[in-house]
């Protein structure tokens, strides 16, 4: 199962692609998302934040993906995966007495990393964590618990960053939502190295869907099914914002979630540099279906992640 929907142009900065309304092109898209350096967790500074977005802006967009943080029981070890995988520099400091890192490329967020301790015994692997943009943190909370989530952290406040919450939705996935008080990243080409989609892998894609078009006032558009599979996207502004897929069927243990994808010149290439670097494939590289080549891989944490290449030149028109 591939969680793309019929695309016209892929790889823009946050996670967008053009939505349809009759007949329309769709470009799907990347988020840009935290900074960084090369100081080791324990001599981390008590720096603050970097904001989402420098200069500060006006601009909104809510139900794009604007951040994408790992959470990790070893950060030193995922620096140097990221680092050595995709470029990736990074930035120590302390954030909610954990030890965080800022991840840049060619001086852009990309992504924030948290150190976050395993117990012994706990069933919980290493994770990117997805954050949605909303206008209004604690007004989303409430509507969320309305809907069927549950509060997983309570809103609060990061300095620089803007208010945030992270909740698990309905059917068990985990998201989060983030108020940039700095705006959200604007609606650019992604470049190789970031993030460039994200999909919901849920055993209810309509019922799900309809959740977070509550939240973040989604259209909702039919991709035309895969083997029977049900896919949705979720759009706003006129742009794709995610996928919404079914979970696929003979995987009786897979649980909602959300999985991001960065964008890379070469699948096959970056999935054996992977290995190289003590990660697994998940998901051997292939051809999707509109012709861009995926794999679905896991860090040596075991923190899954897509990587998708698309050829620039390639588009598809979709229907409605």
């Amino acid at each position: 199962m591939l969680p793309f929907m019929d695309i016209n142009h892929v790889n823009v900065k946050g996670h967008v692609c053009r939505a349809p309304q009759v007949l329309a092109r769709v470009l799907v898209a990347a988020a840009t998302v935290v900074c960084l350096s090369a100081v080791s967790p324990s001599r981390a500074q008590p720096l603050q934040p970097s904001p989402l977005v420098t200069p500060s802006s006006q601009e909104h967009h809510v139900g794009k993906v604007v951040l994408v943080q790992l959470v990790t029981p070893d950060l030193m070890a995922a620096e140097r995966f990221y680092g050595a995988l995709l470029g990736w520099r990074f930035r120590d400091l302390r954030l909610g007495g954990e030890d965080y890192a800022e991840a840049s490329l060619d001086g852009q967020l990309v992504a924030g990393l948290m150190h976050k301790a395993i117990a012994a015994g706990e069933r919980r692997q290493s994770s990117w964590l997805t954050f949605l943009a909303v206008r209004d943190v604690d007004a989303t909370r409430k509507l969320a618990v309305a809907n069927g989530a549950k509060v997983l952290l309570e809103p609060h406040t990061i300095p620089n960053r803007g208010r945030e919450a992270v909740f698990s939705d309905p059917q068990g996935a985990v998201f989060a939502v983030l108020a940039s008080s700095t705006g959200d990243p604007p609606d650019e080409m992604a470049d190789p190295g970031e993030w460039i989609w994200s999909s919901l892998s849920t055993t209810d894609p309509d019922a799900n869907a309809g959740f977070y078009q509550t939240l973040f006032d989604y259209e909702v558009f039919d991709l035309p099914a895969d083997q029977d599979t049900r896919h949705l996207m979720l759009a706003s502004d006129n742009y794709a914002r995610a996928s919404a897929n079914a979970l696929p069927a003979g995987r009786p243990n897979a649980r909602p979630h959300w999985l991001n994808y960065i964008h890379v010149e070469d699948v096959a290439a970056s999935s054996a540099k992977v290995v190289s670097l003590g990660g697994r494939v998940l998901v051997e590289p292939r051809l999707d279906r509109h012709g861009g080549k995926v794999a679905i891989v896991a860090d040596p944490l075991g923190a899954p992640f897509g990587l998708l290449e698309w050829p620039d030149a390639q588009g598809k028109e979709v229907t409605k």
